[in-house]
């Protein structure tokens, strides 16, 4: 996402029937555009939760005191246990005699919670005298604060590859975008292994999960060495990973990562296709094959004299590169050398 580009505006719910928590909410200063839909009962949201779930749900109450149908708990519990909504983030709004009693968080389906203010009752406020709806409305501030956290950890967490745990596309895309509207001289590589596929349809998914985790980890800790903290690892998906440096060490970054994957992989082989240095498996159509041990192949776009205007020109380019790569036996790596 580029800096002008617009924000999608976020749609909150909010399970409540206290009046002045839902006042107090909706003018809290957000860094996101947020509307917020408000209902007075758990029961009340379940049919908008299920036909458009939103972008972050709070729920006042989630004990339901002696509500006899679908309470705060089970609402929380119905929104977690479905695999459609289970990433909707989830936040409690608690009064301190609940917190005091020490929830079961292993239990507790939710991300995070807000805690109401120590106080007398609200007069008039609906419910009043029920747990959870007694105390005085929440601490503005840090109300801002920990709904802003939620959403940015939710986002994060959404756009992690669940193998690797590297950040996946969107994020990829934004940590290309901000070095290119920077102005920054980097250097983006584009890195997938060679012969995965056969490999992985000899051996199995789980043996080749642990080459993926291997590879992930390679390039995380070549980068951290050689970039620290200015470098940016992402896993595409598959066995796709891209990484971006500063352009002084793409060079020393791509023959190290090269040298200590050429190093390792033969290990994932049994000893026979490892004593070969190939495996007998099929090609994209079914035909018998021989295919070489795992390999690694890198694309590496240098955004020199601030080239780049945008992500997709980068990986228009790394996709050139790479077929020179790949057309090279074994691991190596092509550097763009172009200026304009």
């Amino acid at each position: 996402m580029t800096e002008n580009a617009p924000a999608r505006e976020l749609q909150v719910f909010l399970v409540s029937p206290d009046a002045d928590l839902r006042d107090m909410l909706e003018g809290l200063s957000l860094p996101f555009e947020a509307r917020w839909h408000f209902f007075d009962s758990p029961g009340a949201a379940v049919d908008r939760l299920l036909n458009a779930p939103p972008d972050l749900l709070l729920v006042d109450g989630p004990d339901g005191g002696d509500a006899p149908a679908l309470d705060g708990r089970r609402l929380v519990e119905m929104v977690k246990g479905e695999n459609v909504y289970r990433s909707t983030p989830v936040i409690l709004v608690l009064d301190p005699e609940a917190l005091d009693l020490g929830p079961d968080w292993t239990r507790v389906q939710a991300d995070d919670f807000l805690l109401r203010q120590p106080g007398l009752p609200v007069p008039g406020a609906p419910g009043a005298g029920l747990p959870g709806l007694a105390a005085l409305p929440l601490d503005p501030v840090e109300a801002a604060a920990r709904i802003a956290l939620t959403v940015a950890r939710a986002r994060r967490t959404q756009d992690t590859n669940p193998l690797t745990l590297l950040p996946g596309n969107t994020s990829i895309m934004q940590a290309v975008q901000a070095r290119i509207d920077a102005r920054e001289l980097f250097a983006l590589g584009y890195a997938d292994l060679d012969h995965f596929k056969a490999f992985n349809d000899k051996y199995g998914f789980a043996r080749g999960d642990e080459v993926l985790r291997m590879a992930a980890r390679l390039l995380v800790n070549t980068v951290r060495q050689a970039a620290e903290a200015t470098g940016f690892v992402g896993h595409v998906g598959g066995d796709d990973f891209v990484f971006a440096v500063p352009a002084a060490v793409a060079r020393p970054v791509c023959e190290r990562f090269i040298a200590a994957f050429d190093a390792i992989v033969p290990g994932f082989y049994d000893a026979d296709d490892r004593a070969r240095g190939a495996i007998a498996s099929r090609d994209r159509g079914g035909n018998p094959c021989t295919f070489p041990l795992m390999a690694v192949s890198i694309a590496v776009v240098v955004n020199h004299d601030a080239k780049l205007a945008h992500y997709g020109e980068a990986s228009s380019i790394a996709s050139e590169l790479k077929k020179r790569a790949k057309a090279t036996p074994g691991s190596s790596y092509v550097l763009d050398r172009r200026r304009t």
